[in-house]
């Protein structure tokens, strides 16, 4: 099993004197973040997609092994809602290509409003190439049911484990060989305790996936870099 751990996203100024030593400028953050996680997840793309020369710049400003999961442009998600799928999809990847071996899963993380649609999904699932690998949030009590459960086992796509407030808030199905958590917010303000990270290391290790993708979005205050380094210990 291989457990890769980081953070959706490496930007952030308040992480300064967490991460970033003083004196560091902000265009090697990258550099120092790869230094100590193996993976990050790429969030600025589902603001505004970054052009194929920029994933090609942090695939070159990366080590060997990094692994960058990339969140799908909100155009694809929340404002075409999953309809017509192909064309940005297609420019998705398109983009992404330019990490070549470093590309890790991409992301589909729907809209709360979203309520279950399965020919929607399948059918946006459907547009990824071969081999490409796709995990989904949903975030509507709605996809909660085994036609949707099936359809992700069947497209070998991840359900995506999500967590807030210490909590799972999605079933703990295991619909691939592979695995994807994202840890929204703590407890303790945004940071998680260390008994509510031991909890999720063991549901991870009990999915017995092959790969395990973990991702830190309580990024304020610097939390996801702490709590990161933590869960990767108890990996």
């Amino acid at each position: 099993m291989t457990w890769l751990v980081g953070t959706s996203g490496w930007q952030y100024k308040d992480w300064r004197g967490v991460l970033y030593p003083e004196g560091v400028p902000q265009r090697l953050w990258l550099e120092t973040y790869a230094a100590e996680f193996g993976t990050v997840e790429s969030n600025n793309a589902f603001y505004r997609l970054p052009s194929l020369e920029s994933f090609a710049a942090w695939r070159d400003r990366t080590p060997p092994g990094f692994v960058m999961a990339v969140k799908a442009s909100r155009f694809l998600t929340h404002i075409k809602r999953l309809e017509e799928p192909e064309e940005p999809v297609a420019r998705l990847m398109g983009a992404a290509a330019g990490l070549k071996e470093k590309l890790g899963p991409i992301l589909l993380q729907l809209p709360p409003t979203l309520k279950a649609d399965p020919d929607r999904l399948d059918r946006c699932l459907s547009c990824f190439p071969e081999g490409v690998r796709v995990a989904v949030e949903p975030r509507h009590e709605s996809w909660w049911t085994a036609e949707v459960r099936g359809l992700l086992s069947a497209r070998s796509a991840a359900l995506c484990w999500a967590d807030r407030l210490g909590r799972p808030v999605t079933p703990l199905w295991r619909t691939a060989g592979w695995g994807y958590l994202r840890l929204h917010q703590g407890r303790s303000g945004f940071s998680y305790g260390e008994q509510a990270l031991r909890t999720w290391a063991g549901r991870v290790r009990e999915a017995g996936w092959d790969d395990s993708f973990v991702y830190f979005n309580n990024d304020p205050g610097g939390a996801a870099v702490r709590n990161a380094r933590l869960f990767a210990r108890l990996g």
